[in-house]
C-alpha cells in the first residue's frame, strides 16, 4: 500500500480560491471549508501541544481566540479582524478586506489605536469600525475583548501595599511607639 502525503501545494489552494471569486456566497462558503479541510492539519499557525489535552490553538494574526477552528481561522475568511499590541502603549486594529482575495498584501487594513486615548474611546473606535465595514457580531466582541486585555497588560503595575502588623505584633509596635 503507497503512502499518500498530506501536502498540498500552495498552487492548489489558490487555483481553489480562484474559481470562487465572483461566484454566489454558497460556493465561497464551500471553498472556504475546503480551503480549511486541505490546510486545517498543516499551517504555520498551527500549534499542537500535548500537554494541552488535545486542543489546538493557532498563532493566526487574525484569529482572536487563538482557538484552531474554521470559524476563528483568518487566512480563510474573506473578513477578519485582528488586534495587536502597538509600539506606543496603543492598540494596532487589523481588518482583512473581502475585495481583491488574489491580492493578499494588498488585503489587510490596519488603524493604530494611541495609547493615549482612554480605553472608552479605544472599544468605541473598534466597535464602530467593525460594525460599520460588516464584520460579524462575535467579532466585534473578540476584538474588544483582546483589546481590553492588551491595554491592561501595557499599564504600569501598582506598588504592593505595605503589610499591616496585626495582633500582638500590632500591639508591641503601638507600645514602642508611644514611648
Amino acid at each position: 500500500m503507497a503512502h499518500h502525503s498530506t501536502q498540498v501545494s500552495s498552487d492548489l489552494i489558490w487555483e481553489i480560491s480562484r474559481v470562487a471569486v465572483g461566484e454566489k456566497a454558497r460556493k465561497r462558503n464551500y471553498v472556504h471549508g475546503l480551503k480549511f479541510g486541505i490546510t486545517g492539519n498543516q499551517n504555520s499557525y498551527l500549534v499542537k501541544r500535548a500537554q494541552s489535552g488535545g486542543i489546538q490553538f493557532s498563532r493566526d494574526p487574525l484569529n482572536l481566540t487563538n482557538v484552531h477552528s474554521r470559524k476563528n481561522a483568518g487566512f480563510v475568511n474573506d473578513k477578519a479582524v485582528g488586534v495587536a499590541p502597538a509600539t506606543d502603549g496603543g492598540v494596532t486594529l487589523i481588518t482583512k478586506k473581502a475585495k481583491h482575495p488574489q491580492r493578499p498584501a494588498s488585503q489587510s487594513h490596519t488603524t493604530t489605536l494611541s495609547g493615549k486615548k482612554s480605553t472608552r474611546k479605544t472599544y468605541k473606535t473598534i466597535a464602530s469600525n467593525t460594525a460599520k465595514s460588516g464584520y460579524r457580531p462575535d467579532l466585534r466582541a473578540s476584538a474588544i475583548a483582546r483589546a481590553s486585555a492588551i491595554r491592561k497588560s501595557q499599564k504600569e503595575p501598582k506598588d504592593l501595599p505595605e503589610s499591616k502588623l496585626r495582633g500582638a505584633k500590632a500591639k508591641k509596635a503601638a507600645a514602642e511607639k508611644e514611648e
